[in-house]
């Protein structure tokens, strides 16, 4: 893979930028593309890097919002012949290219570690932050008077700093375990960051009675209602770090069973608008086309200058069914 690829992967998964990274594993003649060229899509939909000409790159580009949507990797294919490509794990759509051939290209969606943000120093919520560490989630730990924690990303040590309560880009998952210590400045805090998951390390009489405190400070009971307490599966934990284990089983449990959830915090990417190419029949997007041209008033858009130039040659051809080039989608 190119240098300044992966140079740019590096950047964007240390910025915490989600990406698709995209491969070509498979061709047949006479496609452009060759197995190993890559490129780089990010959310934004800005496309770095080659794997095949003009008429490529705007499906793969729309493989990618959905890939970046839903998280999951996809192998794309796009042949002359779609429906000889169908099987099971693969997505066939048509190629337009006038080349012919057939290339096989796998996405890799890279998104933003999963952040949990633990609250409090007791053991219980020491022993969370570090399996989440290990388990390769970013781990901050809110716990006043703590300067540092082996394994741990970051420590907050005031759960009045701004930091203690803030939205992330990322999923979001949030523990209290402090344990009768700022509980209800921590609860407070951690559902003003509207985390995805949030779980109360305490029995049921005393989040009962924490509850009813919160609900006095002004807290929402809709917003309570939604914590998780007792914290984690019920597996007969005793030891802190059997009750991490509980806790992150039940956040794994959640993320399996949640379709689109698991990055519901993300800002969604808008669909751009999209032309047919009247040639060959490829969508285009409106915006950025590099290859348009306007008759009767009318502006076509291409996915590239071949179809272009036959289009300007002998519009007739193309038209004589009626075009829905103009159309958007």
């Amino acid at each position: 893979m190119r240098a300044d690829l992966l140079h740019l992967a590096a950047e964007l998964a240390a910025r915490g930028e989600p990406f698709v990274l995209a491969v070509v594993v498979r061709r047949e003649p006479s496609s452009s593309a060759q197995p190993g060229d890559a490129a780089v899509i990010t959310a934004n939909g800005a496309y770095h890097g080659w794997i095949g000409g003009a008429c490529a790159a705007p499906a793969v580009r729309r493989e990618a919002e959905r890939v970046l949507a839903d998280g999951r990797p996809r192998l794309l294919s796009l042949s002359p012949d779609p429906a000889a490509e169908s099987r099971a794990g693969i997505v066939a759509l048509p190629s337009s290219s006038h080349s012919g051939g057939t290339v096989e290209i796998f996405l890799e969606p890279v998104l933003p570690a999963p952040r949990v943000r633990v609250f409090g120093s007791s053991p219980a919520a020491l022993a969370v932050a570090a399996i989440g560490k290990a388990m390769g989630y970013t781990a901050e730990l809110v716990a006043p008077g703590l300067d540092a924690a082996a394994a741990i990303d970051r420590v907050i040590r005031d759960v009045g700093d701004p930091a203690a309560s803030m939205r992330c880009a990322e999923p979001l998952y949030a523990v209290v375990a402090t344990m009768g210590e700022f509980d209800e400045e921590a609860v407070e805090a951690a559902l003003a960051a509207q985390p995805f998951y949030l779980a109360v390390v305490a029995s049921r009489r005393r989040f009962a009675e924490l509850r009813e405190s919160l609900l006095a400070r002004g807290v929402a009971a809709e917003a309570l209602d939604r914590i998780r307490s007792p914290a984690g599966l019920d597996i007969g934990a005793r030891r802190p770090e059997e009750l991490a284990v509980s806790i992150f089983a039940e956040i794994v449990e959640l993320r399996r069973e949640a379709s689109a959830p698991v990055r519901s915090n993300l800002v969604p990417i808008a669909a751009p608008e999209r032309a047919i190419d009247p040639v060959c029949g490829m969508r285009v997007e409106l915006v950025g086309a590099r290859h348009v041209l306007e008759l009767d008033g009318v502006t076509y858009r291409f996915c590239c200058a071949g179809c272009r130039q036959r289009f300007a040659a002998s519009p007739a051809d193309y038209l004589v069914a009626g075009s829905s080039a103009g159309v958007r989608e």
